[in-house]
């Protein structure tokens, strides 16, 4: 049986008696480059226990190799990386870390419970095997070979091994690719109870609305720096501009596009969306000049705001670097 709330909270206290943990993780100054490819070009972020952190970033933004120094698979070229005030390797090796990857490390002619038994005498102590189960959600295919089981299932399985050693720190990288929609609910449901008792979570999502939804906070990466980091909200507000949306047919789209700021016209049916930088300007268009009604105005959403912040700078339809720290 999953252990209650109290239970929880005794265990960890137990772990820091003087409850003055350090920084989960401390990057300063953390440069890597691969010859001539400069993969991370120095960034700075502290991580406080008991946060969850969104870490996202498009393909080739750092984001892996950045994870990989935190995890001690890699040593940075330059500036300092610490995780609970030690060395990654050092942390790794007490037990303190745990990340759950997208693929590999499973062993398809093994049962589940099996592997999850396995796997707990990897460490010098561990949960019970029954109970990281229950936490994942896998107790009723615990009888099935892992090669039997969905993707979803599979990652929910590498979920419950990452819980074993009871780390203080959790990566997860795309933790719920391939989930059904109540799998993901029960995932961040369980990983809330964890952060609520002390556990930090850093994760890499490409389900931009979990990290909407989920995370205290979010930091952008593009090109190995980070450009945005606050709360969902901080980064939505980042990228300027607002979507007016009208129920209106046939609407005239060369008149609308020579608004001062508009950027871009869809036309969805009996619907018109304005993406533009003066919404005031288009809702007063729309409402004076067609017979335009249901007039929604709204900011960006994560989305829109990730594809604006971490595009490409040399583009005309991306942001510029935004200074990073937002809120922080």
């Amino acid at each position: 049986m999953v252990g209650t709330g109290t239970d929880d909270r005794r265990r960890w206290a137990s772990r820091d008696p003087s409850g003055t943990l350090p920084p989960a993780i401390e990057l300063a100054g953390v440069r890597k480059h691969f010859g001539d490819v400069q993969a991370v070009r120095g960034i700075d972020l502290r991580v406080e226990p008991g946060e969850v952190v969104a870490f996202l970033g498009p393909n080739g933004a750092g984001k892996t190799t950045t994870i990989d120094m935190v995890l001690g698979l890699s040593d940075p070229s330059a500036g300092r990386v610490s995780v609970y005030g030690m060395s990654p390797r050092e942390a790794v090796r007490r037990g303190l870390v745990s990340a759950v990857m997208q693929s590999g490390g499973l062993l398809k002619d093994l049962t589940v419970a099996e592997t999850v038994a396995y796997t707990a005498h990897l460490f010098p102590s561990s949960r019970p095997a029954e109970e990281v189960m229950a936490r994942a959600g896998i107790t009723e295919i615990a009888g099935r070979l892992v090669g039997k089981c969905s993707g979803g299932e599979q990652q929910r399985l590498r979920f419950a091994m990452a819980l074993l050693p009871d780390p203080l720190l959790l990566l997860l990288d795309e933790p719920t690719q391939g989930m059904d929609v109540e799998g993901r609910r029960s995932f961040w449901a369980a990983i809330r109870h964890d952060a609520d008792v002390g556990r930090t979570i850093v994760f890499a999502t490409h389900y931009l609305e979990e990290a909407d939804a989920y995370a205290d906070r979010v930091v952008l990466v593009r090109r190995g720096e980070i450009v945005a980091d606050g709360t969902a909200s901080q980064v939505k507000a980042l990228a300027s501009g607002r979507t007016v949306r009208a129920t209106l047919t046939g609407p005239d789209e060369a008149a609308l596009r020579s608004i001062a700021g508009v950027d871009r016209v869809e036309v969805r049916g009996s619907s018109v969306v304005v993406h533009c930088a003066d919404s005031d300007a288009v809702a007063r268009y729309l409402l004076t000049e067609t017979a335009a009604k249901d007039l929604e105005v709204s900011a960006l959403g994560l989305e829109e705001a990730f594809v604006a912040l971490t595009g490409d700078p040399d583009s005309t339809d991306a942001a510029g670097p935004i200074r990073s720290g937002v809120g922080r």
